[in-house]
């Protein structure tokens, strides 16, 4: 019987596996993942992947709401200041934050690499919270009259999030080279068309 490595203590085992089984998804692609080699990376047994998360098909789901958690967090560290348009601003860059710091779960929340794993309705609203904190961020700068009137915040959101996506999402497959300078001028740019001239 394989001698199993003990997680290190204070290691949380299921942030521990859910890193491993991203990596593996990387690198490996989603027939890398196996209970076995989640188990060695993670420093655990194959039980704690079935106690965690109901078995190998239970870790893509946590993954999608891993990733969004972790966005979500990001988003959240944003202060609300007076400057209700440097706060937008702010949470674009924490977008292109998250992803990088955490872009093994990128794909699971925005593409299809593990082909088993379909969103369910649960999942979906565990993704839509980033969507409303964006819009909500817009929505203050709605009220400050920043925007030109008849601006819907739930509109701008989405265009905010999609111009974001679509820059960090070629960063993150190496089509296009990003640095935090060319960035900040992608959100600039796109903002510049909602605000009153």
């Amino acid at each position: 019987m394989p001698r199993t490595r003990k997680a290190a203590p204070g290691v949380d085992v299921r942030l521990a596996l859910l890193d491993a089984a991203g990596e593996l998804l990387m690198t490996e692609g989603a027939d890398g993942i196996t209970t076995r080699r989640l188990a060695a990376m993670a420093g655990t047994t194959t039980q704690a992947i079935y106690t965690e998360f109901g078995g190998k098909e239970g870790i893509a789901r946590a993954m999608y709401r891993e990733g969004f958690a972790r966005l979500e967090a990001h988003m959240r560290a944003v202060p609300e200041t007076a400057d209700p348009l440097y706060d937008l601003f702010l949470q674009g860059r924490v977008y292109r934050e998250a992803a990088l710091d955490s872009p093994h779960f990128y794909d699971v929340m925005f593409g299809s690499p593990i082909p088993q794993f379909e969103p369910d309705a649960d999942d979906l609203a565990v993704s839509r919270i980033a969507h409303d904190l964006l819009a909500a961020a817009v929505a203050r700068v709605i009220a400050i009259g920043a925007l030109r009137p008849g601006a819907q915040a739930d509109d701008i959101a989405q265009w905010l999030w999609a111009v974001a996506h679509g820059a960090v999402s070629l960063e993150l497959h190496g089509a296009i080279e990003l640095d935090d300078q060319t960035y900040d001028e992608y959100l600039a740019l796109s903002l510049a068309g909602f605000l009153v001239s």
